[in-house]
């Protein structure tokens, strides 16, 4: 035997080998796959491997689809699989979806899938929301003031009002639809704008039914990836009349406003008072000079010769006469007191 027919032999047998550990590898998945009527080639499991795609996986999500009925390739999971998506979990879904009779294509359930990538929310719960409804609090129990939401009517007294909003996923519109937060915030806003928009507070707790009725006409569940079926009032309470404690408060400051406006105006004549005052001692202060001048002109009198000493006194008697009368009279009026 010469050394390439050698050669050639040795070639053959590891080409063997190998052919014979890969089918040894992957046959359990050709043979699982090919008895279940979903059949996989055994260069396609191997091209799998090569590409770090689960072929387990891949092969099982496969015969699922194909048990029931959901015709997808491997090529298409792989796709899924590789752009970072639970393959697993949109097979679940379609599943779901061609049994409750909704329309439910792979490529949009694909993008479903990867649009909750990161989310809490999976395809197969949106689905399932489709199918089955469920009931969202509004507001959420763990929101403040007792997780109820607070709307004060015309009448000024305030209702406290918890809702319970009964929604179903809008396949349609779930990828770049508006989330539950948004739901429930949109229902908040009509219960207070039902509530405000009442004459009285008996007027809502007669007919609960008017806010459900006022929320779902104004469509509050457009834009989102939900469709509300019902909005029923859970609960309803009467609150504080917040009508007069505003209207207290008011109250309140408008006293305080007139008595610091009394104040400024008692601060006013207090100065004018002072001011009156302080002119009255610079009328006394003028006459006191004025008087002081008397004397002066006396002794000029005397000495230019215009007035003589009966003249001078007269005028002392005078004074005498004058100060006899304003005692008098000081001493009468004191008897009297």
């Amino acid at each position: 035997m010469s050394t390439i027919e050698l050669f050639l032999i040795c070639v053959a047998t590891v080409i063997s080998l190998v052919i014979f550990l890969v089918v040894a590898k992957f046959f359990n998945l050709w043979l699982r796959a090919r008895i279940s009527n979903a059949p996989v080639s055994i260069v396609n499991l191997l091209a799998m491997y090569l590409r770090g795609v689960p072929n387990a996986l891949i092969v099982d999500t496969r015969i699922t689809a194909a048990k029931a009925g959901i015709p997808i390739n491997t090529d298409q999971l792989e796709a899924h699989f590789l752009a970072g998506g639970e393959v697993s979990h949109v097979v679940l879904s379609l599943i779901a979806a061609d049994k409750a009779g909704i329309p439910l294509d792979f490529n949009r359930a694909c993008a479903i899938d990867l649009a909750c990538k990161g989310t809490s929310k999976t395809v197969l719960e949106a689905v399932r929301t489709s199918i089955n409804p469920k009931v969202i609090d509004c507001p959420h129990p763990d929101m403040g003031r007792g997780g109820k939401i607070d709307a004060v009517a015309k009448d000024g007294i305030s209702l406290r009002v918890r809702a319970r909003v009964t929604v179903r996923t809008n396949l349609d519109r779930f990828i770049g639809g508006a989330t539950e937060e948004t739901v429930v915030a949109r229902v908040g806003e009509g219960i207070v704008t039902c509530i405000g928009s009442s004459a009285s507070y008996k007027d809502v707790l007669e007919n609960p039914d008017s806010i459900s009725k006022l929320v779902l006409h104004k469509g509050v569940d457009a834009g989102t990836a939900f469709e509300i079926l019902s909005i029923d009032i859970a609960d309803i309470d009467v609150g504080e009349n917040v009508g007069a404690k505003l209207q207290a408060e008011q109250a309140e400051t408008d006293k305080k406003i007139a008595q610091a406006n009394a104040e400024v105006r008692r601060a006013a004549a207090v100065a004018v008072e002072q001011e009156m005052a302080a002119r009255t001692q610079e009328m006394r202060a003028r006459v006191v000079e004025s008087e002081a001048q008397i004397p002066l002109a006396m002794a000029e009198a005397f000495r230019s010769g215009n007035l003589g000493i009966m003249d001078f006194a007269r005028y002392k008697n005078i004074t005498a006469d004058t100060d006899m009368r304003s005692k008098i009279a000081g001493a009468g009026n004191a008897n009297q007191g």
